[in-house]
């Protein structure tokens, strides 16, 4: 098949075969309970759109309900304390999404009066809200004629269309734009958008074969008509990772532990973590480097090698507990409680955290 013909499924072919109601159907029958379908609120949709980037759904639902317990508004949520916020996101990673939220919010209430736009040109004007999230809240809080297309959209029309081609290409992704557009239907088109992602996230799957059986659009399906299910989405290798190698040091002084606050615009801006430095250190390396700080060492006590994975960096990392005769100057000791309930401590770190818990004894 030709890349032309690849892209001649057109919506009269669709629509003949009433894909717009089979997409529907199964999505009325099938959906998942979540809390923002149960009550489509604005504001709902646009939180736990923002929250559902790079996160499951499953992981999102308690974050999501804590989250409008705090903050059940725009003007709750423009007004609110970083630290509080940070702490509140703790754990879902990705950061920069509450900081462009509370960012947004400041817009609607500045442009808006408070209340989120319809327009989707406005919506993406806000901080943080793409082409994605603007079609998301526009058709499924309003009504709106606009597309929703997210990686799981990509995959399922790359499959019904046959495209073999990298979907990360602007031309394919504009073609699969203007092809889910001339699909949408005049009413329920929030519906429509979401029963697409949902078709995508449960039976369309990216990982393992895709199950065919139970998709109510195979018919239409180039991929399932010519067995390219494992061949399409093209699979495209992906940029390595840079690995970096880091040493931890975990100072403690009379049962508080000494934690710091990272700079702006650095990785996890703004948020608290344990002295490191890039480099693995050892034995006599670990003295001279707390005590170039300032510190004197009472003990030091190893702790397990972990590996933490952001988006393009591997970080190999060692860890020492180091016990101080005073606390150092620049940085804020605190219990464990007072960590725990009130600093929002980078995810890199969290797991030695939960280890001092586990081993206070050292």
């Amino acid at each position: 098949m030709t890349k032309q013909n690849e892209f001649e499924k057109t919506e009269a072919l669709f629509l003949k075969e009433g894909f717009q109601k089979k997409i529907l159907d199964w999505f009325q029958e099938h959906k998942r309970a979540m809390p923002w379908r149960e009550n489509p609120l604005p504001y709902y949709i646009w939180i736990s759109e923002i929250m559902l980037q790079q996160t499951r759904v499953d992981t999102v639902i308690p974050y999501f309900h804590r989250f409008i317990e705090k903050y059940d508004t725009v003007e709750a949520l423009a007004n609110a304390e970083d630290e509080t916020l940070l702490k509140l996101w703790e754990g879902l990673g990705y950061y920069n999404r509450v900081r462009n939220l509370k960012i947004a919010a400041g817009e609607i209430m500045e442009r808006h009066v408070g209340e989120i736009p319809e327009n989707y040109e406005d919506l993406l004007k806000l901080k943080g809200i793409g082409e994605y999230t603007a079609g998301a809240i526009s058709s499924e809080a309003f009504g709106k004629k606009e597309i929703a297309v997210d990686g799981n959209v990509y995959r399922v029309m790359a499959r019904l269309l046959g495209i073999r081609e990298d979907l990360k290409k602007p031309a394919v992704m504009k073609k699969i734009k203007e092809e889910v557009r001339s699909l949408l239907p005049d009413v329920m088109v929030g519906d429509f958008n979401q029963g697409l992602i949902e078709l995508g996230a449960l039976v369309c799957i990216p990982n393992g074969s895709p199950r065919c059986g139970v998709c109510p659009v195979k018919d239409s399906c180039t991929a399932y008509k010519e067995n390219l299910q494992e061949e399409i989405p093209l699979k495209v290798k992906k940029k390595e990772r840079r690995e970096e190698e880091r040493s931890v040091l975990i100072f403690r002084h009379d049962g508080r532990y000494g934690i710091r606050k990272r700079e702006e615009g650095a990785l996890l801006a703004g948020l608290y973590e344990f002295y490191h430095e890039e480099g693995h250190y050892e034995g006599h390396l670990i003295e001279e480097w707390v005590e170039n700080l300032g510190g004197k060492p009472l003990a030091i006590y190893p702790l397990k090698d972990k590996k933490f994975l952001f988006t393009h960096i591997l970080w190999k990392l060692k860890a020492y507990v180091v016990e101080l005769e005073a606390p150092l100057e620049d940085l804020l000791f605190l219990t464990r409680e007072e960590i725990k309930m009130s600093y929002s401590l980078a995810t890199a770190f969290r797991d030695y955290f939960e280890e001092l818990g586990e081993n206070d004894g050292l």
